[in-house]
């Protein structure tokens, strides 16, 4: 049995910690019977279902290099014969690596907190999926490419949806301007500021070849790229420590018992 998006039934959350505590020692349960649940991360959520469960979680690779060659390596990017069916080639794949960076840029200027967006926005990779799709079918159903389209349903909707700040929306905006825009088909189309990063050329003569140029790029982005003072690593890098230091002492808080032997905090690490 599956049960998805656990996290829209809160009022549901506690007969589900009900019914899981039922299953210990339930004879009657058939050996093959497996129970999986979605959710996202949510503070209502049973943590007895969480403590009796094998847990799986999915999050976006750390780093701009990393996120773009999490990309190309996932569908629908991945599969040859969707990679190599649109009409207009040249057009596709400088466009699709253009979208590609901009769908890793807007999730790793979360990291800056309030410096990248007031409002920390789960973008995710069905968000890139569907404005893959789009960009491969107005592509081949438009004599022209038509950019003013794209920017539209890319800024305003399949990313867009989930913006709700009005600073935050406009450096969306922005950021899809500088993606789907007329330079972006020329030869050396910079990404950045600096010219670190760019739209290759000859690169993009196939998947491959895509991802190894990208291989390398260097392992952390440097501010800049976001629009960033170089200052803003250290925002990022407190806030960092911040949360692996609140993680230690959360993980010390639930191990304390009733006994007396209680280890020390190396052995609580």
């Amino acid at each position: 049995i599956v049960l998805q998006n656990c996290h829209l039934a809160k009022s549901w959350m506690p007969k589900l910690e009900k019914i899981v505590e039922s299953f210990s020692g339930n004879a009657s349960i058939h050996p093959s019977f497996r129970l999986w649940l979605t959710s996202m991360p949510a503070k209502y959520f049973p943590v007895p279902v969480l403590q009796a469960s094998v847990k799986m979680t999915f999050e976006p690779p750390k780093g701009l290099r990393a996120n773009m060659i999490q990309s190309y390596l996932a569908d629908p990017i991945s599969d040859p014969e969707f990679f190599d069916r649109c009409q207009k080639q040249p057009q596709w794949r400088r466009m699709l690596f253009g979208l590609c960076f901009l769908h890793a840029w807007l999730q790793e200027r979360r990291k800056y907190g309030p410096l990248g967006w007031n409002i920390p926005y789960e973008f995710n990779e069905s968000d890139l999926r569907i404005s893959v799709r789009q960009l491969q079918m107005f592509l081949d159903s438009y004599d022209e490419t038509p950019l003013a389209a794209l920017n539209y349903l890319t800024a305003e909707c399949n990313y867009g949806g989930r913006v709700t700040d009005d600073k935050d929306r406009r450096t969306l905006v922005t950021a899809v301007l500088n993606i789907y825009c007329p330079q972006i088909l020329e030869d050396g189309y910079r990404l950045s500021a600096s010219g670190m990063y760019v739209v290759p050329t000859d690169a993009l003569d196939s998947h491959e070849a895509t991802v190894e140029y990208i291989r390398q790029w260097p392992p952390v982005a440097k501010p800049e790229v976001f629009g960033l003072h170089e200052n803003a690593d250290i925002t990022k890098d407190l806030g960092e420590v911040d949360l692996m230091l609140k993680t230690m002492l959360l993980t010390q808080a639930q191990s304390g018992g009733g006994g007396g032997g209680g280890g020390g905090w190396s052995e609580v690490i």
